[in-house]
């Protein structure tokens, strides 16, 4: 089932691909695996799944002892970060998508971890949405470019959650226009309902869930 799913879900990012004139390899597929158990981050993994996406730092501490070996693997948090986890995260993660202050990044750094970091950029004015303002997003970059661990790659954002894929392009648009004004091409957005949306707009890094493993089991 996991490797039919993963065959439409790559169908979609073809498709969108070619409508926008790029190429596949241009795209990084995130599994996103949280709430789900470590024997189907292995099964994903024995498929060709390379990258997944984690929201929880505690959630994942809890299962990646039991992942086993998985060369080549490399874990993305996409969730909200606390600085306090900070130490945490750089043990269980090789990319955290979600930096979204000077103080975080500073966190990071000290704990001597050599890390890829995404600067999270809060777009919707939904209160549960985290990220930095656009406004600071300059200045995040500043403080990310004094770290010596942190290797700053792009940035990231979530829109407000729609069934209207279409309502999704106004903020991964601004999002791109971001990314070209600071000179960081690497765009993480779009998951499972609006990656054709993200990919058209500029995405580099599409985050699917639902769409390879579905609904999400509560634990």
């Amino acid at each position: 089932m996991l490797k039919q799913r993963l065959e439409a879900v790559e169908e979609r990012i073809d498709a969108a691909c070619r409508r926008s004139g790029r190429k596949r390899s241009d795209i990084t597929l995130v599994a996103v695996t949280k709430i789900f158990p470590a024997s189907v981050l292995k099964e994903a993994y024995e498929i060709g799944l390379r990258d997944f996406g984690e929201n929880y730092v505690q959630e994942f501490a809890g299962k990646a002892p039991e992942l086993g070996p998985m060369p080549d693997a490399r874990f993305h948090l996409i969730g909200h970060l606390q600085s306090n986890k900070a130490k945490l995260a750089s043990e269980l993660f090789q990319v955290i998508e979600t930096v979204d202050s000077a103080k975080l990044a500073k966190r990071l750094d000290a704990t001597g971890a050599l890390l890829d970091v995404m600067i999270e950029v809060k777009l919707s004015p939904e209160e549960s949405k985290a990220g930095a303002d656009p406004e600071i997003v300059s200045s995040v970059i500043d403080a990310i470019g004094e770290c010596r661990n942190l290797r700053l790659t792009g940035l990231m954002t979530m829109p407000p959650w729609s069934d209207d894929a279409e309502l999704s392009r106004p903020y991964f648009r601004k999002l791109r226009e971001i990314g070209d004004r600071v000179g960081l091409p690497q765009l993480s957005m779009g998951m499972s309902h609006d990656l054709e949306v993200a990919i058209e707009e500029g995405a580099t890094h599409v985050r699917v869930g639902t769409a390879l493993f579905g609904k999400r089991r509560k634990p």
